[in-house]
C-alpha cells in the first residue's frame, strides 16, 4: 500500500510540473501578443516618465547632444534619433490622458531637415507645449526651442546662431548657393514666427562677425536670448512646469465656457420653439377684419387650417 501511495504522489507531481510548464507557455505567448496599445504605452513610458502623482500628467520629452537625420551618426556621439521622436509626439497628441508635453533641450543642433521636421510638430501640436533651454540650445537647437507654445531658458543656458552649414562634396556653383538660401530663410521664417525676434535682427545675429571663431555668427546666453525675444522668459524647471499647469488649466476653463455657451444657445432655441401658440381666432370684428384683408392682400398673412400664420410663421394671439 505504501508503494502505490508513493507512485501516486509522484504522478501528481509530474503533472503539476506539465501544467506549470504550459502556464508559462502560456504567458510568454501572452506577453508576444500584445495589443499595439500596450506596446505603444510603454514606448511612452520608457521616452518620458508621466508623474502619476503630480497636479496634472504631463509629458517629458529630452531633446539632447546631436539630431540624427538621414545618416546615422558615430556610435560615441549622443544623440536623438528623430524616427524616435515623431512618432512619440503623434502618441502624445493622441493620449487622452496626458494634458502637457514639457521638452527640455540640450543639443548642439544636427541634421536641419529632421530638426525642422520636430519643431514643426510641435508647433502643430493642439496640447499645451513648455520647452526650456539647459546647457544649449546651438544651431537648429533654436527652432526646437521656439517651437512650444511658451519657451524658457536658464540663464547659464546658451544658444548659437550661425547659418547653414553643410558636409560633404559640394559644387561651386549658383545652384547650390541658392539652395542654402531657400534652406536658410526656411529657418529664418520659422523662428520668426514662433518668436518674438524681427527677421533682420535674426539674420543680423547669424551673420556676425568677430565672435566665433571658425564661422560667422552669434553665441546669446539666457539674458541676453530673452531680451532679444527668442526665447520667452528666463527661469527654470519649476517656472517651466507652473507655466504648463497654467495652460492647461486655462484650456479647461475655456471648454467650460463653450460647452456653457453651446448648452445654453440650445437652450434657448428649444424655449422659442414652445412660446409658439396656436389659437382658433374666434370673433372677429370689423376693424380686425379690414385690418386681416390689408394684410392677406399685401401677403403678409395666410389663412390655414383654421387660423391665421404670418409669413414668419409667427401665430397671431390677438385674432
Amino acid at each position: 500500500m505504501g508503494s502505490k501511495k508513493s507512485k501516486h504522489n509522484d504522478d501528481s507531481k509530474e503533472t503539476k510540473a506539465v501544467k506549470n510548464t504550459g502556464e508559462t507557455g502560456e504567458n510568454e505567448e501572452n506577453e508576444k501578443n500584445e495589443s499595439p496599445v500596450e506596446n505603444q504605452n510603454q514606448m511612452i513610458i520608457d521616452t518620458g516618465i508621466v508623474a502619476t502623482n503630480a497636479k496634472h500628467a504631463i509629458h517629458c520629452l529630452t531633446i539632447i547632444g546631436q539630431i540624427e537625420g538621414h545618416y546615422i551618426l558615430p556610435p560615441q556621439n549622443k544623440t536623438t534619433k528623430y524616427e524616435h521622436i515623431i512618432p512619440a509626439l503623434v502618441a502624445i497628441e493622441q493620449d487622452p490622458d496626458i494634458e502637457g508635453l514639457l521638452i527640455i533641450l540640450n543639443t548642439v543642433g544636427g541634421d536641419v531637415e529632421a530638426g525642422l521636421a520636430i519643431s514643426e510638430l510641435i508647433a502643430g501640436m493642439r496640447k499645451p507645449t513648455v520647452s526650456i533651454v539647459v546647457g544649449g540650445g546651438h544651431s537648429i537647437g533654436v527652432p526646437l526651442a521656439v517651437s512650444a507654445k511658451k519657451s524658457f531658458i536658464v540663464p547659464s543656458a546658451t544658444m548659437t546662431i550661425h547659418p547653414v552649414r553643410m558636409n560633404g562634396l559640394l559644387l561651386g556653383i549658383p545652384q547650390t548657393l541658392s539652395y542654402f538660401d531657400r534652406m536658410q530663410e526656411r529657418i529664418v521664417n520659422f523662428v520668426t514666427k514662433n518668436s518674438g525676434m524681427s527677421a533682420s535682427r535674426f539674420k543680423e545675429l547669424m551673420m556676425k562677425k568677430d565672435e566665433l571663431v571658425m564661422d560667422v555668427g552669434s553665441v546669446v546666453d539666457g539674458d541676453t536670448a530673452v531680451k532679444e525675444g527668442l526665447i520667452d522668459s528666463l527661469g527654470g524647471l519649476s517656472d517651466a512646469v507652473q507655466c504648463l499647469y497654467d495652460m492647461i488649466e486655462s484650456e479647461g476653463d475655456d471648454h467650460k465656457k463653450q460647452s456653457h455657451k453651446k448648452k445654453a444657445s440650445k437652450k434657448q432655441a428649444t424655449d422659442k420653439g414652445k412660446s409658439r401658440k396656436s389659437i382658433i381666432p374666434s370673433e372677429i370684428d370689423e376693424r380686425r377684419a379690414v385690418s386681416l384683408l390689408n394684410m392677406i392682400y399685401n401677403g403678409d398673412l395666410v389663412y390655414e387650417d383654421g387660423r391665421f400664420i404670418t409669413a414668419e410663421d409667427d401665430i397671431l394671439e390677438d385674432y
